[in-house]
């Protein structure tokens, strides 16, 4: 890993999803991961980014409206004018009552003991030479 892990918490809305049974499409995961790529790519480049493509993208468990996420990346790999990022995506917490079944209030959430992994994968992003400014950068996040 180069640098540090970047984390970004969000709660799925009522509004994000999309299929039957308050499912979220995996795309949200993606579009989270473009945010945490690009937080990534300034903290090394001090330039925003341009997403080249994501390869090995997986998902592992279902996400729901309701559930808080953590989006979280790290570079594996730096380039001349690239970076290469590993991506995971992780339920934190969810509501306790999916089904009514329970008898919970409609508020009631979990905060789970483990994080369940929902979604890996690897992303390349890449800054043209003339736009990389590191010296504004982290310092954290210097190629060594």
């Amino acid at each position: 890993m180069i640098g540090e892990k970047v984390v970004l918490r969000y709660r799925m809305s009522a509004g994000d999803a999309h299929y039957a049974g308050q499912l979220v499409e995996g795309a949200h995961i993606v579009t989270a991961w473009g945010d945490v790529g690009t937080e990534l790519a300034i903290r090394l480049f001090g330039d925003e980014s341009l997403f080249v493509g994501y390869s090995e993208v997986r998902y592992t468990a279902p996400v729901y409206s309701g559930d808080w996420m953590e989006y979280s990346g790290w570079i594996e790999k730096v380039g001349n004018t690239s970076l290469t990022c590993h991506f995971e995506a992780h339920k934190v917490m969810g509501l306790a009552d999916r089904d009514g079944k329970k008898g919970l209030a409609d508020s009631a959430a979990d905060v789970y003991p483990e994080p369940i992994l929902c979604a890996y994968g690897t992303g390349t992003l890449m800054v043209k030479k003339d736009l990389q400014r590191p010296e504004f950068g982290d310092p954290k996040f210097q190629v060594r």
